[in-house]
């Protein structure tokens, strides 16, 4: 009933009008104002809900540009332009990758393993079927996690790999490995029916990372200058630590979005302060790292190593994100030292392994991945650690062996390595053509 039609009718007497004005208008009014200033003003907790979920989407899309930065800095200046190459085509296809199959393997229809085959698509301009948050919004928060799964292959396997040959595995692996992976979770799968947690995804996203990238090098082989005749370890500085801590304060920033908006609700008062300690903790954890193993590398190396410092940040970072929320700020710190001693005591146990590892990848997210998810019960009392170990050995056997098997197929159909030559002139020459700091082509080839 539209209130205005009476005095628009040509049929509404004078007297009638008269009468409804003095009588019936401030009643009906005051009953009419509230619901349209209602639905002029919109459902708070949508907008908001919403609103988080876009501010996190992005802040966790500038962590592609931390990754660029912090394997820019650590790998060797020959292949700069090679690592920003595959960080911006990586998040680019699992984009598009994420909407074409990705989401509805992950969330729609879930059987218990996996979701549905098809492209996913959101309603019209203005309408919801989400119903507590816009559904594109939950789609570009969602699509962004799995572009840094991607990117945690990308740093590890480094200066001897194809450029074509990784991004057919980023195709797989964004669009099938890890929403299959996801779906066990956060899709109301088999392992959320079993009661595994893992709040933003330290086994989810930077575990199945992990696992990803560690198939991919066993398969791959060290560089040729990395280990001696008689397996003695060669260091390779990278050539850019100023690029490294800027991408590694990136990641740091980013990570607010990362955990924080998976809280996934931002309504009332009791989510808003729930997100702020997910903040103070997650910033408390990267702290903790950071300390841990600016400490533990002056006491085993008698000096300071920046890359294991920065690597300590990323690890407690990787440590928290399984639980976020409800450790103390002491335990926050805690959870975070133990990934950055992860660290100082992984990276080396690789390299005796000779399992080569350009930007300490594996120890940070998959090692401190795993920590941070089976210390979940430490705070989290409805949590148990069988019910961790279970999920963290599943997300292993099955993206380890899956990635392992298409590592193998695309080695055996075009291949994965660069010849020697071309690993030694750099593959900023070899694969991209553009090299990122021209000026010193001289002393390129080190």
């Amino acid at each position: 009933m539209k209130f205005p039609s009476l005095f628009t009718s040509g049929r509404a007497s004078l007297g009638a009008i008269a009468l409804m004005g003095f009588a019936a208008l401030p009643a009906y009014a005051q009953d009419a104002a509230e619901p349209a200033a209602e639905a002029a003003a919109g459902d708070p907790a949508f907008i908001f809900n919403t609103l988080l979920f876009l501010m996190g989407g992005f802040l966790v899309m500038w962590m592609a540009a931390g990754f660029a930065m912090l394997e820019a800095g650590m790998v060797r200046s020959k292949n700069v332009s090679m690592q920003l190459l595959k960080n911006i085509a990586l998040y680019s296809i699992a984009g598009l990758m994420y909407w074409a199959v990705g989401y509805s393997l992950m969330y729609v229809n879930v059987n218990g393993y996996f979701g549905t085959f098809w492209p996913y698509s959101w309603p019209a301009a203005g309408t919801a079927n989400e119903g507590d948050y816009a559904v594109a919004s939950d789609w570009f928060f969602q699509m962004v996690f799995v572009a840094t799964a991607a990117s945690i292959v990308s740093g590890t396997l480094a200066e001897r790999i194809k450029l074509w040959p990784f991004l057919v595995f980023v195709v797989v692996l964004t669009g099938f490995i890890y929403p299959i992976a996801g779906s066990w979770q956060w899709g109301g799968g088999w392992l959320s029916e079993m009661g595994f947690s893992d709040f933003a995804g330290s086994t989810l996203v930077h575990s199945v990372g992990g696992w990803a990238a560690l198939a991919g090098a066993l398969l791959l082989g060290a560089r040729t200058d990395k280990y001696g005749p008689k397996g003695q370890v060669q260091p390779i500085p990278g050539s850019n630590m100023a690029l490294a801590t800027l991408g590694t304060f990136i990641l740091w920033l980013g990570w607010f979005g990362f955990n924080g908006a998976s809280q996934l609700a931002m309504g009332t008062n009791s989510d808003v302060s729930d997100v702020s300690r997910i903040f103070a903790n997650t910033n408390l954890a990267a702290a903790g790292g950071v300390i841990a193993a600016l400490i533990l590398t002056q006491i085993v190396y008698k000096k300071v190593d920046i890359t294991f410092v920065l690597n300590g940040a990323l690890a407690g970072l990787v440590s928290i994100t399984a639980e976020p929320l409800m450790p103390s700020p002491f335990m926050a710190i805690v959870i975070g030292a133990i990934g950055g001693v992860i660290v100082v005591f992984t990276v080396p146990l690789l390299d005796k392994l000779k399992i080569d590892d350009v930007v300490g990848a594996i120890p940070v997210h998959l090692i401190a991945g795993i920590w941070g998810t089976i210390a979940v019960p430490l705070t989290n009392p409805d949590t148990s650690f069988g019910v961790q170990f279970i999920g963290i050995v599943a997300y292993g056997v099955f993206t380890f062996v899956v990635s392992l098997v298409v590592w193998m197929i695309i080695k055996a159909v075009i291949g994965l390595r660069v010849s020697a030559e071309e690993e030694l002139s750099g593959l900023d020459v070899a694969e991209v053509g553009v090299e990122a700091y021209p000026e010193f082509i001289a002393s390129r080839v080190r």
